[in-house]
């Protein structure tokens, strides 16, 4: 994987005058498994650069323009040629509207090092969210500047999986501190911001007190000019990282006493890290860099000439700070290093597209579909609630989100369809309940543009998508059944249908398509009419639309017509209907309660058979022991033998096979019992819910479905 680094405009990369920018870029960079990958870019006047691919823009002055743009469109020539797989931007949020207008495909990681409300591209509310949508991930060198970003935005923000807090990083010295010396030191501009005033002030006082100690300044401001004077004060100016470092080595106090909210604050992580004895001031991000300091109650000349005396005069609680600040030191090149590689390797696995969950024995589901909350358990017993249980009883975390039921109930004159609302909702559950796996099962209102956003939120998101309802041409409501299941195409990685794809051309090619049964539920399918004498001998129900309830007054059903020949051929056959001749469906408790009395269900569908189309009345039928009577022309003959399921080819031979078994008690319950086996066996909702999982999320799987060739 390809990498590519902006620095800011005249960042110096270079050990010869560094800031903290370029040291933490080169020193996490020597380690990183991608540095034979990636080149930095930068504007460095020095000639020693640090030991990395660099490539160096050069360029001329122009009052004309602005030399920020002329940078970073001199770097998007240049990254048009590389081509990289990710840009990794530091410190200036600015640049990205300049390159996403160049560079729209690209993958961007956002580094900020100082206060987000500080820089240009960063300050508004507006700018702070353009930034998280065109991120791929926003990274905060303290958890004070990461709070900083979020200030003013809306809640649903702040638990974003986009921005991540990575310290900055320190060697951890191997050091004798019993050869510490009785050095205190201050290192850093030399300004009142940095309270080198402060600092000043109460450094004469020590030293004028201490005869044996000395204190070390290093660094230089030369727009402030502040200057204190005395014999045991040395005074070094700006000195190379690794000079510093070899001070820290030997300092026993080292002072960060900052007035301003220090976004980090690299001077006192290096002093932790080289078993000084640390002060420092309660400012931004500076508790974060030290594991054990002396935090300054007051920021002012007392109180630190009260904690460096204190320090000097108690010999225990100077050397058992600098222990701690030894031994609790964590914020190592290589720990650090590594964070920010765990990033890049999640580029790396999406580029692959390698599925991450699969490692996760447990999920979060968000299931959204009908959970029919608003029509009091009359619809209960359905599909939904089927795959929901087989979810569930896999041991998954599973959020049951039923948007018919929240449309319903979000309606407003604002948002007459409850759509916004919805999917308002949506974005707001993803965001708290952080899925691995959202599955739409008839989810028509969820827009496709709200699953386009959670996809760029939450890059390891896989959505799946049931569908129950017919998709051949000569069946009912085709074209429309047609666009729901396209509707939502480009964002869905597994469609699961329970017509044979086999038999329809129209599926999208960038999807999974995978025929599922209907499926059967152990704490549903509780009847056993195999092993009971029942008074009627067929059952069949047909509905105008399950949520409906009742029958359309002047509609007209294809299947009348077939039932009613049916049942005229039949003379010695005892019939139990419903939902022809006015005679009003059933369902819930009443439905089972019926279905209880029949020997046989007949099982059929709408218009013209389909390959392995069936209604869910084939789950209820089958898995209460009735025998099922079904089309031969459904492909069912693929999953069940004729001593599972009764198989006819026209209402002649149907009538016959009915005639036939309703006089054979023996060979009733014999097929009424073998159905009900296999079809609980091979057809339940736990296979089926593991089958949606396993394919969505890529997982090789032991169990057998034989409704699938592998």
């Amino acid at each position: 994987m390809k990498i590519s680094i902006l620095l800011p405009y005249k960042e110096n990369f270079s050990p010869t005058y560094a800031g903290a920018v370029s040291l933490n870029i080169n020193e996490t960079l020597k380690i990183s498994k991608y540095r034979k990958y990636t080149t930095v870019y930068g504007n460095t006047k020095f000639t020693k650069k640090f030991k990395h691919k660099y490539k160096n823009i050069n360029l001329k002055k122009n009052l004309f323009q602005s030399q920020n743009k002329k940078y970073v469109e001199e770097f998007i020539r240049l990254e048009k040629k590389n081509n990289s797989d990710l840009i990794e931007l530091h410190n200036r949020p600015i640049y990205l509207n300049y390159l996403i207008k160049e560079l729209k495909n690209k993958t961007y990681l956002l580094y900020f090092h100082n206060d987000p409300l500080t820089m240009s591209g960063s300050k508004t509310v507006n700018e702070r969210i353009f930034l998280l949508k065109n991120c791929f991930k926003i990274i905060f060198n303290s958890n004070w500047s990461k709070r900083r970003f979020l200030e003013g935005m809306k809640s649903d923000y702040i638990n974003s999986e986009k921005l991540i807090v990575i310290n900055q990083s320190a060697q951890k010295s191997k050091i004798n501190l019993k050869k510490k010396k009785n050095i205190i030191t201050f290192v850093g501009k030399l300004n009142r911001s940095k309270g080198f005033d402060i600092f000043g002030n109460s450094i004469i006082k020590i030293l004028n007190k201490h005869k044996k100690w000395s204190s070390i300044v290093i660094g230089d401001e030369p727009r402030d000019k502040l200057n204190f004077n005395h014999k045991n004060l040395f005074k070094l100016g700006f000195l190379k990282h690794e000079k510093v470092l070899n001070i820290y080595k030997k300092t026993s106090i080292a002072v960060v006493c900052s007035r301003w909210e220090e976004p980090f604050g690299r001077t006192s992580l290096e002093a932790s890290s080289n078993g000084c004895a640390v002060i420092i001031s309660n400012r931004g991000g500076l508790p974060e860099t030290v594991t054990n300091a002396v935090i300054l109650k007051k920021v002012d000349t007392k109180n630190l000439y009260n904690e460096i005396n204190s320090l000097i005069l108690n010999d225990q609680k100077r050397n058992k700070l600098q222990k701690l600040s030894l031994k609790n030191f964590f914020l190592t090149h290589k720990f650090v290093s590594n964070l920010i590689d765990k990033i890049r390797d999640e580029k790396l696995i999406l580029n692959k597209n390698i599925n991450v969950n699969v490692e996760k024995k447990k999920l979060r589901i968000l299931h959204i579909t009908n959970f029919n909350e608003r029509h009091n358990g009359r619809l209960f017993f359905n599909t939904g609630r089927r795959i929901n249980n087989g979810f569930i009883r896999l041991g998954n975390s599973v959020l049951e989100f039923s948007d018919r039921d929240i449309q319903k109930n979000y309606k407003s004159y604002s948002d007459i369809t409850g759509g916004k609302s919805l999917n308002e909702k949506l974005r707001k559950t993803c965001y708290n309940y952080k899925p691995d796996l959202i599955v739409l099962g008839h989810a028509d209102l969820v827009s496709p543009n709200m699953l386009g956003e959670l996809k760029d939120e939450y890059p390891y998101l896989k959505i799946a998508q049931w569908f129950l309802d017919p998709l051949n041409k000569n069946g009912p409501d085709y074209l429309k059944n047609k666009k729901r299941i396209l509707d939502k195409s480009e964002f869905i990685d597994s469609n699961f249908i329970t017509t044979s794809p086999d038999a329809l051309k129209f599926l999208p090619k960038n999807v999974q398509n995978y025929f599922i049964p209907n499926p059967s539920d152990q704490s549903f399918e509780t009847l056993n009419n195999f092993n009971k004498n029942c008074s009627n001998d067929v059952f069949f129900a047909l509905s105008h639309g399950v949520h409906r309830g009742s029958l359309k007054s002047r509609s007209y059903d294809d299947r009348e017509k077939f039932i009613s020949k049916l049942v005229n051929i039949s003379k010695d056959i005892k019939f139990d209907i419903y939902g022809l001749n006015n005679i009003q469906p059933i369902w819930a408790d009443q439905y089972f309660k019926t279905i209880s009395n029949s020997k046989m269900g007949l099982n059929l569908s709408r218009g013209t058979p389909i390959k392995y189309y069936s209604s869910d009345r084939l789950t209820q039928i089958a898995g209460n022991g009735l025998v099922t009577l079904i089309d031969e022309k459904t492909g069912y003959k693929d999953f069940f033998s004729d001593k599972e399921m009764v198989f006819y080819s026209n209402v002649s031979d149907l009538a016959e096979k009915i005639s036939k078994i309703s006089k054979d008690e023996r060979l009733r319950k014999s097929i009424g019992k073998n159905g009900k086996i296999k079809y609980l066996k091979y057809f339940n909702s736990n296979l089926v819910a593991e089958f949606i999982i396993n394919k969505t999320l890529n997982i090789k799987s032991k169990s057998k479905y034989i409704w699938h060739k592998n």
